[in-house]
């Protein structure tokens, strides 16, 4: 049924392309439902009485159903199945259910992205109906016990995640950062403490997420020995800031790892501790270090920065010159991985959703649902991450192949079989 459209672009029942996206998504909705009930019936076609008629056929229609989508309220009606089968174990009547839409699914699963996003915002639960009426155009089905319900459910969540076993999952790459999102924690100056990691097969994964001091190194070694005590293996190569605790605490835990300072955090510290008038050209200057096309090159530009900028700035030239070898590590593994291991870039992207280093507001309630509802957020980006350029060479880098310049120079039969 069309709507009639104001002057200004709306009908009755909001903005126009509102309403044609919510048109498109109730039509693909139903579609969808035919073809898995088509499916369903077509598969048990041979399934007949003694009299040979078919046990499985379609009746009707269920009542008309209102969904809550990502696109807004929608109304469905799913096709009925009459399943006359029966169960030889229990006796009963065997019943189709609809993957795509269960009949307990008042929601799509997507509401379970926007909810934590709220909360973060600042939210409480006396504010998600106006919120999401704006959001969805409708907040049906999401009461308050149902949101308190889903609270306490991603606390168990992110407690289940942070038991997980890990000695099947080999991370060979991982960044580190300590972020500060939009929500109050335990402590005063405490923030989220993030590892994420690349397995053999390329793929990104959240390994760990955690409250605690972004400068601590008992911090950093709690979270650490947890991890390790879980079954993770020492990594090839972490990448994180150069200020935080973390690379004490991974001295200790995982000593095997290599170290690389992130040049997103390296610049701009070395840029603010710069007069205004000097840090377009050394900002410049640092770039031609971190970009450069290998590691003689990128020393060559470590000099000039130093010879440039040393007389008159000595403490901004020593950040870069103190911490040269962690800062041009990348140089040693795979020039198709460079991309990704220079910065801590994949937590800072993630994060930025969240609205990182922002004025702490009331937020969520307590320190556990605040941390609970970050991790929701990050657990729905990760089905986003995509993997490594060049995924295959990251078993190769866990065989131990050696690279120079970015460039394979020597690796085993073993090592190539792996590649």
């Amino acid at each position: 049924m069309l709507s009639v459209v104001n002057e200004d672009g709306s009908t009755s029942a909001g903005s126009l392309i509102d309403e044609i996206v919510r048109e498109g998504a109730r039509r693909m909705l139903a579609a969808a439902l035919e073809a898995e009930v088509d499916q369903y019936i077509a598969h048990l076609a041979s399934e007949r009485d003694e009299r040979g008629r078919r046990l499985v056929v379609r009746n009707g229609h269920h009542r008309p159903r209102t969904v809550t989508t990502a696109a807004g309220r929608i109304e469905v009606r799913a096709p009925r199945v009459d399943d006359r089968r029966v169960e030889e174990a229990t006796g009963e009547r065997q019943r189709f259910s609809s993957k795509i839409l269960p009949p307990w699914c008042r929601k799509s699963p997507k509401i379970s992205e926007v909810l934590p996003l709220l909360y973060l915002h600042g939210l409480s639960g006396g504010d998600f109906v106006p919120a999401l009426e704006q959001f969805l155009g409708s907040s049906a089905g999401l009461s308050a016990a149902t949101v308190n319900r889903l609270t306490k459910q991603w606390q168990d969540d992110h407690a289940a995640f942070q038991r997980r076993d890990l000695s099947d999952s080999d991370y060979v790459y991982v960044w580190a950062d300590g972020v500060h999102p939009k929500v109050r924690l335990g402590q005063a100056h405490s923030c989220v403490l993030v590892l994420m990691g690349v397995r053999l097969d390329g793929s990104k994964e959240l390994i760990a997420l955690a409250e605690g001091l972004r400068e601590s190194t008992e911090s950093w070694a709690d979270l650490l020995r947890d991890c390790r005590r879980r079954g993770m293996k020492d990594p090839a190569l972490v990448v994180g800031d150069g200020a935080m605790g973390l690379w004490r605490a991974l001295a200790e835990v995982f000593p095997q790892a290599r170290h690389q300072r992130c040049w997103v955090h390296k610049t701009r510290n070395v840029i603010n501790s710069l007069p205004k008038s000097a840090q377009p050209g050394a900002k410049k200057a640092l770039q031609e270090i971190c970009n450069a096309e290998d590691r003689d090159h990128a020393e060559q530009a470590a000099r000039a920065f130093e010879k440039t900028y040393g007389t008159k700035w000595p403490k901004a030239v020593r950040k870069i010159a103190d911490e040269l070898d962690e800062l041009l590590a990348f140089y040693d593994f795979p020039a198709e991985h460079w991309i990704h291991l220079r910065t801590t870039n994949p937590i800072e992207s993630t994060f930025s959703t969240v609205k990182l280093r922002t004025k702490v507001t009331r937020g969520a309630g307590s320190p556990a649902a605040a941390l609970a509802m970050v991790f929701k957020l990050a657990e729905a980006a990760q089905a986003r991450w995509r993997a490594v350029t060049a995924p295959h060479l990251v078993a190769l880098v866990r065989s131990g192949a050696r690279f120079e310049n970015g460039q394979l120079v020597e690796h085993s039969d073993e090592q190539a079989a792996a590649a």
